[in-house]
């Protein structure tokens, strides 16, 4: 079945990123969206794209993994909407003008309550970052179980404040692009991937006529 080939490719990416000592912290990655050694240099890479630099509004979910893109985009000027853990209370928008000197802080989940506003209607969004468990190069992803990165794009989609062209890009180590990832149908596609070394961009056009 789809959900045990699913949960056998997440355990088998935990215990080798936890096995190869690739996680920032010194707690197991096991359940989590693995908050990996080089996340805050793909950050910077991110940061060095194009779709980065013309972006104005960035949407995030919370993960650990994503703090730097976080703490970039306030830095960078930008509005960022972020999602609650396990969008229990819905989005917050943090504005990078209100939290001048204080953008790590607020890039984190505690200071997003502290310094954001919860939102019930979005703005338009030019660059959507999700955590990754596991990507491949079709643009398929797989989370850590709870599908709240599905909800998340397709929320946005149906609020038509993205579109099939607008940048969803994931960060992750290397070992964490595998060959093939079995999806289902609520399962969402991503069209960027950054690792602490390469940007690769998906055209999901080309990859729907394979």
């Amino acid at each position: 079945m789809i959900a045990e080939y699913k949960q056998k490719l997440r355990e088998q990416i935990w215990h080798t990123l936890d096995m190869e000592n690739l996680i920032r912290t010194s707690n197991s990655c096991f359940g989590k969206i693995p908050n990996f050694n080089g996340a805050s240099k793909a950050a910077v890479m991110l940061r060095n794209t194009f779709e980065w630099e013309n972006s104005e509004t960035v949407f995030s979910s919370p993960d650990s993994a994503l703090l730097d893109v976080r703490k970039n985009a306030l830095e960078d000027g930008k509005i960022l909407i972020m999602a609650t853990p396990k969008i229990k209370q819905g989005y917050l928008l943090i504005d990078s003008e209100k939290v001048s000197g204080r953008e790590k802080i607020a890039s984190t989940i505690d200071g997003s309550f502290r310094y954001g506003e919860k939102i019930g209607s979005f703005p338009q969004i030019d660059l959507v970052v999700e955590g990754s468990l596991a990507v491949d190069l079709k643009g398929n992803r797989l989370g850590k179980g709870g599908g709240f990165a599905d909800q998340e794009i397709a929320h946005l989609l149906n609020e038509k404040v993205i579109n099939p062209a607008t940048a969803i890009c994931t960060t992750v180590h290397p070992l964490q692009i595998v060959d093939d990832i079995i999806t289902e149908e609520h399962d969402k596609k991503i069209n960027m991937i950054v690792t602490p070394s390469m940007v690769i961009r998906i055209d999901l056009n080309k990859v729907l006529e394979i």
